[in-house]
């Protein structure tokens, strides 16, 4: 009971810190889910240019970044660049490795939604007069989306659960709060079982929306 009484006071004192750790975690993951989707649209596209040089310098892109872990591409980023005189915040290396490395994901997932579109319909669009780009935005990116929310959705949670990774470049979001907790008093597990609860629980308030979302849009499927 001592230790439980111990920590317990630790956890309060270190509340506010842990709080705002929290606050920064959710702001990244949710920043990371918008940037990404976006990029990862724009990457999509590339992939229908009729230009073989783009294709398949958009093709390398997504295998470079679903290939590189993704610790590595951040190490690079943060604790590489400087060596060539390039200085980032922890936070906009955060940012902008996940950003890459969600939007390849986001784009493969798309990608493999457009592979099972009826394609009559776009040629029949084609055929009407409309441009590519608007083929792109009125046809192909409504579908598709729509097809992938599945994947869409199980990428939030993964971003939510991988920022945990970005106290490995200082910075202090929710888990490098709890890896100060715990260095407070040496109660590694009680300060990890906290951690797995709060993430647990994180997830699971996603799933919940993200499931209602799939029910919406994919009810007719």
């Amino acid at each position: 009971m001592n230790g439980w009484g111990s920590f317990q006071r630790d956890l309060l004192e270190q509340l506010p810190l842990i709080f705002a750790g929290l606050v920064k975690t959710l702001q990244l993951a949710g920043l990371i889910s918008v940037s990404g989707l976006l990029l990862g649209i724009g990457v999509f596209y590339l992939t229908l240019s009729k230009s073989k040089l783009i294709r398949g310098a958009i093709n390398s892109y997504i295998s470079f970044f679903i290939g590189m872990p993704l610790i590595v591409l951040l190490f690079l980023m943060y604790y590489g660049l400087p060596q060539w005189g390039v200085r980032l915040s922890p936070f906009t290396v955060a940012f902008i490795g996940f950003t890459f490395n969600v939007a390849a994901y986001n784009a493969a997932y798309l990608k493999t939604a457009y592979n099972g579109l009826d394609k009559s319909q776009l040629e029949a669009a084609s055929a009407q007069g409309f441009n590519s780009l608007q083929i792109f935005q009125w046809i192909t990116l409504p579908q598709v989306v729509r097809l992938s929310i599945p994947a869409l959705t199980n990428q939030v949670i993964a971003n939510l659960k991988d920022s945990s990774v970005a106290f490995l470049i200082q910075y202090t979001e929710f888990f490098a709060r709890v890896q100060e907790l715990a260095a407070t008093n040496f109660q590694f597990f009680k300060a990890y079982l906290l951690a797995a609860l709060v993430y647990l629980t994180l997830v699971s308030v996603i799933v919940f929306f993200a499931r209602s979302i799939e029910k919406r849009f994919l009810i007719s499927l």
